[in-house]
C-alpha cells in the first residue's frame, strides 16, 4: 500500500491552540513533522494550550496568529506546506443556539477558505475534521460511514455543509482530502463544555451534587492520543484520500454510567441532579453514537491503545494538579 511518509514534512495544523490540536501539535513533532502552528489572534499573544506545553517546545514552535474566516492569512499560514490538518472551529453545541452565524462563519468559511488555499498551493494532503454529530441519533449501530447525516443542532448542520465542500473539492477539483470523523474525544486540557470535564472538575471540587443535562445519551469516547494517532495515520494513507473515515473504539456509554464510575473513583458520597438549563431541546438531543472503526483499520492498521478507565485515569490525574484545575469554573454551566 503506498503512503505519504510525514517525517520532515512541513504541515500546518489550524486549531493548534485548543484540545486536540495542541494534542496532534506534539504527536506530529514527536512524529518528526515540521510543524506550523495555526492559533486564534488574540491581543494577550496567547496560544492557547500551546502555552502549556514544556518551556524549550514552545521556543521553538512555528505559530502563525490568525483567524481561519479571513481567506487571506490561511492562503499564508498554508504558504510552503505539504499537509494541512485543519481543525480550526467552533464546536460547542449549546453555543450553536445562542449564536449559529459564528458557526456558519467560522466552520463553513474557515473550511472553504482552507480548501480554496490547498487548491491553490497544491497542497499534498489536506484532513478535515468532520464529527460524529453529524449522524445525529444512530439510525443504526454501529455507525460507519454509509450512515445517513442528520443536522440535529446548528453545530452539526455547519459540520455537515463544510464535509460536502470538502467533498466537492475533491471530486471537483481532484484535492486530496480525506474527512476525519472523531467520535467524542477527551482527555487532558479538554474545555469545561464537554461532559467529562464538568463531571470530573465538579468532583474534585467537593460537590456534593453533580450538576449534569440528560444522563441517557451514549457516546463513543476516544482517549485524546488516540485520536491524534488517527489523524496521522490518515494523513499518510493513500487510499483515504477522497474518503470520510471515523476515528471511533466501537463501544459506548451512557453519560450516567459514566459519571457514576467517576462518582466512585472521585467523590462517593457525591449525588447526581439534573438541571433543565443543561438539557438540549428534545429533537436536537443526540441520543446514541457508537463508531464503526472497521474502514480506518482496514486502511491503517488504527486501533485505540486506550480503554475507558486507562483513559480516564490519566484525566483525572492531570486535572488533579492545581494549576490546571484552577484554569476552570466548576461552579458555572460553561455552554
Amino acid at each position: 500500500m503506498k503512503k505519504l511518509n510525514l517525517a520532515g514534512k512541513k504541515v500546518l495544523v489550524t486549531g493548534a491552540d485548543g484540545f486536540i490540536g495542541s494534542h496532534l501539535v506534539e504527536a506530529l513533532l514527536a512524529y518528526g513533522c515540521d510543524v506550523r502552528s495555526f492559533v486564534y489572534y488574540n491581543s494577550f499573544n496567547s496560544w492557547g494550550w500551546l502555552d502549556s506545553l514544556p518551556v524549550d517546545v514552545v521556543k521553538g514552535l512555528d505559530v502563525f496568529a490568525g483567524d481561519i474566516r479571513d481567506p487571506h492569512g490561511v492562503e499564508l499560514a498554508m504558504q510552503g506546506c505539504d499537509v494541512v490538518f485543519h481543525l480550526a472551529a467552533l464546536i460547542a453545541i449549546p453555543f450553536s443556539y445562542h449564536s449559529p452565524d459564528s458557526y456558519v462563519d467560522t466552520n463553513i468559511k474557515g473550511t472553504l477558505n482552507v480548501l480554496q488555499a490547498a487548491k491553490k498551493l497544491n497542497v499534498e494532503r489536506v484532513l478535515i475534521t468532520s464529527t460524529s454529530e453529524v449522524y445525529g441519533t444512530a439510525q443504526y449501530a454501529p455507525i460507519d460511514e454509509k450512515h445517513p447525516f442528520q443536522g440535529q443542532s446548528p453545530y452539526s448542520a455547519t459540520k455537515i455543509g463544510a464535509d460536502r465542500l470538502a467533498e466537492s473539492f475533491y471530486r471537483s477539483f481532484q484535492t486530496p482530502v480525506t474527512i476525519v470523523r472523531p467520535f467524542n474525544t477527551y482527555g487532558p486540557r479538554q474545555s469545561a463544555r464537554a461532559v467529562i470535564p464538568t463531571i470530573i472538575t465538579q468532583l474534585l471540587l467537593g460537590a456534593t451534587e453533580l450538576k449534569l443535562g440528560s444522563l441517557k445519551p451514549t457516546r463513543d469516547f476516544n482517549y485524546v492520543k488516540d485520536t491524534a494517532q488517527g489523524f496521522i495515520a490518515l494523513a499518510g494513507c493513500d487510499s483515504a484520500v477522497g474518503k470520510e473515515v471515523n476515528i471511533a473504539t466501537n463501544s459506548e456509554i451512557s453519560v450516567g454510567d459514566i459519571a457514576q464510575v467517576l462518582i466512585d473513583e472521585l467523590n462517593p458520597s457525591a449525588k447526581i441532579v439534573t438541571e433543565d438549563d443543561r438539557l438540549r431541546p428534545d429533537a436536537s438531543e443526540v441520543f446514541r453514537l457508537i463508531g464503526d472503526n472497521s474502514l480506518i483499520t482496514s486502511l491503517t492498521g488504527w486501533a485505540p491503545e486506550y480503554d475507558i478507565r486507562r483513559g480516564l485515569q490519566d484525566t483525572i490525574q492531570w486535572f488533579k494538579e492545581p494549576e490546571n484545575l484552577n484554569r476552570y469554573k466548576a461552579w458555572l454551566y460553561n455552554i
